[in-house]
């Protein structure tokens, strides 16, 4: 007879009914990526029908990492507060309405108010969902459900960067691409309204788990992390400050600086988040079994460099584009497959929200920089398809922070090879935390 049933508590909520919840909180997750990656294949027509500068577009990334900091600095309180159920469709509803904005006025500030807009509601969405997660699986079966919703969320991603594919239709005008990200958005609000109701109907039959407090930042913990942490941390800040803003300009940058067709950028520029579904958990799964955690790091690290030189135009370097992406989408599926749970292994477990929260802070502060510096390094140069010389600046800037992750790379492995190494390469398995 079942605990349940002697004790007389509510049984837990059957196996289908959870999976259901996963898919819409995941339907909920992919319209925040989509609606995030609808400006990269869409930046030459902001360029030629709107007279936007690279800068300019820089900025419309680099806006919602300033509201991302924003909503990181204010941690989890509102979403503590009000609860995922609630907290989900009100943030939902925010990145609806950043879509609305940057499809309803070609204006440069309304622009930038709709990315601003939709930097609030998607983090903090991505708070809710994460811990609504946390409320439903357990064990085992929460890293799964983690890797679920983020190949829903990472599917959005493709399917935004091969719109110029599918959606073809639609990019005669700039405004076309982003009505279809408002769609989006309304698909993410869809989900988030029916995760409401199934999670209103569950707690009158079912016993639900408690989701953990949400990462908050402890500035007095800042000065007990061990010395591999914050070599993790500078690692962190220059693998993500080189790939993601790549990804904001790449579609213009195959096109313009390659010569490539708009279909052609977008399938190249979405090979990472397609690479990264399959190979991830993949990656997790192989060092789980070796460790030598530092070493695929390192193994990670050099292969940026090459990559990002490999693609700067002229240089007579690229034997097809498909090399350089190839090892961009190994680099972008082994890193963070590796260094988000390494955190857990030189990190005290009572303070790894702070970890956390810290390295995701110091993350969208590197982004936001590289976003706006490589916009103006390619304006500085006159990048343009009259001028595809003017793209190598910012390729050699990536390729810098590729030696410099190197460097990182290099002493975390130094680091954990020697006296108060803290088991990032040893074997054993540990339960790794979610970031």
């Amino acid at each position: 007879m079942p605990d349940s049933a002697v004790h007389g508590a509510r049984p837990t909520p059957p196996t289908a009914y959870r999976w259901t919840v996963l898919l819409f909180l995941s339907l909920a997750m992919g319209g925040n990526y989509y609606i995030y990656d609808s400006i990269a294949p869409v930046a030459d027509l902001l360029a030629s029908q709107l007279g936007y500068s690279d800068t300019q577009i820089g900025w419309l990334y680099s806006i919602y990492n300033v509201s991302a900091i924003t909503t990181l600095l204010l941690g989890g309180i509102l979403v503590d507060r009000i609860g995922v159920r609630v907290a989900g469709l009100v943030f939902a509803v925010v990145c609806l309405i950043g879509a609305l904005i940057n499809a309803s006025s070609g204006s440069y500030p309304a622009m930038l108010a709709g990315r601003f807009v939709l930097g609030l509601g998607a983090e903090s969405l991505i708070v809710a969902v994460t811990t609504a997660l946390a409320k439903w699986f357990k064990g085992k079966e929460l890293g799964f459900a983690f890797g679920v919703n983020l190949l829903v969320a990472r599917l959005a991603s493709v399917a935004a960067d091969n719109s110029p594919t599918w959606a073809q239709p639609l990019f005669e005008t700039w405004r076309g691409p982003l009505v279809l990200a408002v769609a989006a958005g309304a698909i993410g609000v869809i989900g988030a309204a029916v995760y409401w109701v199934l999670e209103t109907r569950a707690q009158r039959t079912y016993e639900l788990g408690q989701a953990g407090g949400t990462d908050t930042l402890v500035v007095a913990d800042l000065f007990k992390f061990t010395r591999s942490y914050w070599l993790m941390v500078g690692l962190c800040l220059v693998f993500y400050a080189a790939v993601f803003p790549f990804r904001s300009f790449a579609i213009k940058f195959f096109m313009e600086g390659h010569g490539a067709s708009r279909e052609l950028g977008g399938f190249l520029n979405s090979v990472l988040p397609l690479s990264a579904m399959v190979a991830t958990p993949l990656f997790g799964l192989l060092v789980d079994r070796v460790g030598r955690r530092a070493l695929f790091m390192l193994a990670g690290s050099l292969l940026l460099v090459p990559a990002f030189v490999l693609l700067v135009p002229g240089l007579g370097v690229t034997p097809s584009l498909y090399v350089p992406i190839a090892l961009l989408g190994i680099a972008f599926s082994l890193i963070p497959a590796v260094m988000w749970p390494s955190v857990t292994y030189v990190v005290d477990q009572n303070r790894l929200g702070t970890a956390y929260a810290l390295m995701t802070l110091v993350q969208q502060v590197g982004v936001m920089v590289m976003n706006w510096s490589i916009g103006a390094a390619n304006d500085a140069a006159g990048a343009s398809v009259s001028n595809p010389a003017g793209y190598s600046p910012g390729m050699w800037l990536f390729s810098t922070m590729g030696v410099v992750g190197v460097a990182f790379a290099l002493l975390l492995r130094k680091s954990e090879t020697g006296p108060g190494a803290r088991g990032l390469e040893t074997i054993t398995i540990r339960t790794p935390a979610t970031s």
